[in-house]
């Protein structure tokens, strides 16, 4: 298990448990009540820890490297019932982009998702979530596909944004990113978005327009990323912490904006700590999504969707 700087507490705490049993072992010592107070403490440290988190602890959260990707959520919820489906038709095959059809319980979807790697080499091969346009066209055709069968769609969001090479602005990255958006606004059945890590820039919106937008409860969604808007402003990355705060880009601060639906509440200490409690509890609220998205009328699911982005923002029109 990796550390972050501010859970650096519970990692001492858990190194003098470790050296505990392991000298109970050696000496043959009862260290139990030793062992009893060190737990107790552990647990009320990741309280005292997890419970007043800043915007940006939670964006460090959002990219723990131990935190589940699309693959394992998909493995968790579909067994072993997932078909993997590749290509844009067009240009290539996009590993940041994954998609294909897979079985919730008893109802089949088609599940699209940005996809990160879990070491040096399988983040290269992913391109570290980043999409290329490719990668867009390739969703956006397996949303199709889905609207064809009358399937329902699940995207899994994770990304810290479009990928941004010269290459992929020469393909249309802009492009297909609004394409999506587009022909998500229009699509005959019911979608459901899911933000289980990084949400942003254009890279989310991309497979992000949806009748339900659940968002995990340690991640973040925004036009930005706290390190790109410092930059910006300020030419330096010095001031992160004070943009995560400004931009508004946590769960409680979406929520509140009425941008998502629902926060799924994570196991203390994040979706690492308990990942089969997080897959179990992601899982029931899609299904409970779609089994209120099922009985409505497609004609009156499309308007719903279209007045529900066309009511995000405050703004004035001034004669």
């Amino acid at each position: 298990m990796e550390y972050l700087d501010f859970e650096k507490p519970i990692k001492a705490l858990k190194d003098q448990l470790e050296k505990c049993i392991e000298l109970g072992h050696e000496n043959s010592v009862d260290v139990s009540e030793t062992v009893r107070q060190l737990e107790q403490k552990i647990e009320l440290t990741k309280k005292e820890i997890y419970s007043d988190l800043t915007p940006w602890q939670k964006v460090q959260l959002s990219r723990h490297p131990n935190r589940p990707y699309t693959l394992d959520y998909i493995e968790a919820f579909c067994k072993q019932s997932f078909l993997e489906l590749y290509g844009d038709r067009n240009i290539a095959d996009d590993k940041a982009m994954v998609g294909g059809l897979g079985k919730i319980g008893d109802q089949s979807f088609m599940i699209i998702g940005t996809q990160k790697g879990y070491d040096t080499q399988s983040r290269q091969y992913r391109n570290f979530g980043m999409a290329n346009p490719q990668g867009y066209r390739k969703a956006l055709r397996l949303m199709k596909s889905a609207e064809k069968f009358q399937l329902p769609i699940l995207t899994l969001v994770d990304t810290p944004g479009a990928y941004p090479g010269i290459e992929a602005e020469q393909r249309g990255q802009g492009e297909a990113i609004a394409r999506n958006i587009f022909e998500m606004m229009k699509l005959r059945v019911p979608i459901i978005v899911s933000i289980i890590g990084e949400g942003a820039s254009g890279g989310a919106l991309g497979i992000g327009v949806g009748d339900r937008i659940l968002m995990l409860e340690n991640t973040w969604y925004s036009v930005i990323s706290p390190e790109s808007c410092s930059s910006i402003l300020w030419r330096s990355w010095d001031y992160k912490e004070q943009m995560a705060d400004q931009l508004k880009l946590t769960a409680a601060d979406m929520k509140s904006a009425n941008i998502v639906d629902a926060i799924v509440k994570e196991p203390l200490g994040g979706a690492h700590y308990e990942p089969q409690q997080i897959f179990s509890t992601l899982e029931k609220h899609i299904l409970e999504c779609y089994e209120q998205l099922k009985v409505i009328p497609i004609e009156v699911l499309l308007k719903q969707r279209r007045r529900k982005y066309s009511r995000i923002g405050n703004f004035t029109i001034q004669t």
